[in-house]
This record gives C-alpha cells, sequence and structure tokens, in this order.
C-alpha cells in the first residue's frame, strides 16, 4: 500500500491555490485546504476531488491570516498527520506607495509572512517527524527585483525569500526542505483589474510571449513535494518565462 501523504494547502481558492491542490492530488496527496472569504470554491473543488479520487482524504479550513495571536496548536490539530505546508495565500495593492496605508502594509506581512512564520513554528516537530516533509511559498518575482506600484507587496515577497533561505538552514539536516516558488506574471484573477492591451503589451515583454498558466506554477510545487527533492532546500525558484529574472 503507498504512503499516505497530507498537504496543507494555504490559499486553496485562489486559482494558483486551485490548480495546486488539483496537480498533488493527482500525484496522491491528501489534502487540508484554506480558505477566508471563498468557501463555495472549496466545497466543490473537495466534492470534485473526493470524485476523482475516492482513497484520498479532502478536508476544508476556514482561516483569516490577517488575524495575528491566532491559537496555532489548535488550528494545526484538526489537520491530521501531514508533511507538507503550501503557502499560496496573498494579495496585492496595485498603487503608488506614499498611497499605501500602514495597515495595508502591516496585513500584507501579516498575511504573507507573519502567520505563516507562526504556523510554521508550530508545525516543525510534526515535520520532522518525517523522513521527507516540505515547506513551499508561493512567492513572486516581484521580491527579486521588485515592481513600482507594488511596493510593499515586493518587500513582503523579498522577505519570504530571505525567511526561506535562512530558515532552511536550521532544518536542513532531518529532511525538511524549504523553498519559494516565485511566478512571473500569471493568468489569474489578480490581474483582472489590467486590460487585454495592458496584458497584451506585458506578453510582449515576456520571451515566451505569454503569461503562465496556473498549472505552470503548480508542477514545481509538486516537483519539490517529491521525495526525491531532498536536496534542494532554501532556494527561490524563479519560473517567470525568462521574463525578469
Amino acid at each position: 500500500m503507498p504512503e499516505f501523504k497530507r498537504a496543507l494547502v494555504f490559499g486553496a481558492s485562489g486559482n494558483i491555490g486551485q490548480s495546486i491542490c488539483q496537480t498533488l492530488a493527482t500525484a496522491g496527496w491528501s489534502l487540508v485546504m484554506q480558505y477566508h472569504h471563498n468557501q463555495v470554491v472549496i466545497t466543490e473543488s473537495i466534492t470534485e476531488l473526493q470524485r476523482q479520487f475516492p482513497e484520498q482524504e479532502f478536508q476544508s479550513l476556514a482561516l483569516d491570516f490577517c488575524q495575528p495571536n491566532l491559537n496555532y496548536t489548535d488550528i494545526l490539530a484538526g489537520c491530521g498527520d501531514y508533511q507538507a505546508l503550501v503557502f499560496a495565500q496573498g494579495t496585492t495593492d496595485y498603487q503608488l506607495f506614499v498611497e499605501t496605508s500602514d495597515q495595508q502594509i502591516r496585513d500584507l506581512f501579516q498575511q504573507q509572512l507573519f502567520t505563516p512564520m507562526s504556523l510554521i513554528k508550530t508545525a516543525q516537530n510534526r515535520l520532522q517527524q518525517h523522513a521527507h516533509s516540505r515547506i513551499v511559498f508561493i512567492g513572486s518575482i516581484y521580491g527579486g527585483v521588485g515592481s513600482a506600484m507594488e511596493v510593499a507587496y515586493s518587500s513582503v515577497k523579498g522577505a519570504q525569500s530571505s525567511f526561506v533561505n535562512a530558515y532552511a538552514r536550521e532544518v536542513a539536516a532531518n529532511g525538511l526542505t524549504v523553498n519559494v516558488v516565485a511566478p512571473g506574471a500569471v493568468n489569474t484573477k489578480m490581474n483582472a483589474e489590467f486590460s487585454e492591451d495592458d496584458l497584451d503589451e506585458l506578453a510582449l515583454e515576456i520571451p515566451v510571449g505569454r503569461m503562465a498558466q496556473p498549472n505552470e506554477i503548480a508542477i514545481w510545487v509538486k516537483n519539490l513535494l517529491a521525495t526525491e527533492a531532498d536536496y534542494l532546500t532554501g532556494q527561490t525558484i524563479y519560473v517567470d518565462g525568462g521574463w525578469l529574472k
């Protein structure tokens, strides 16, 4: 009988999160799928995944990542045994930095760095009980090169990569790897505010000539979660079509 595998996918209701869930489920993973607002998306997704993969387990987890000082022990206690954490949650605020409020900045850091760090501290002992365990962040190319109009977001994504680089060194000796998959431009709802002309102009800047599809990001998460991936840790992998990095 194959080894039981369970991953916690945070931000599972987003376009990239949904693709990660489908890709991991196809690879034999059971999933805990976190959401905040989009319960309907998760409910429908679980129904479909259970139909496709009846021998695996799929459950939902409602959690607001912008809320500090949560009881992370209780949250994770309801998730069963798990070998992987995937942090795909996150939003951006597209505006000049001087127009970005302090609360917006705090929310971005809480959602995409502080809450994940707290969850990781709580989960570390359980993860390290497994011979192969994984943590993957969905970062951004802007964490490496920065983006005007997304200064706070770029700062958070850069901080994710710095955290991963440092933390991976602490836990590398016993099979826990920690990495970032940093997409370039991806065809998701985050880009819905841009016009078709804007998106066409963006595609012209990308050497492969188009934006990525979510499944082209999800495959790298699947590869990092494989048992054969023990030797890659502390890295930010830029999946950008040859664009900025």
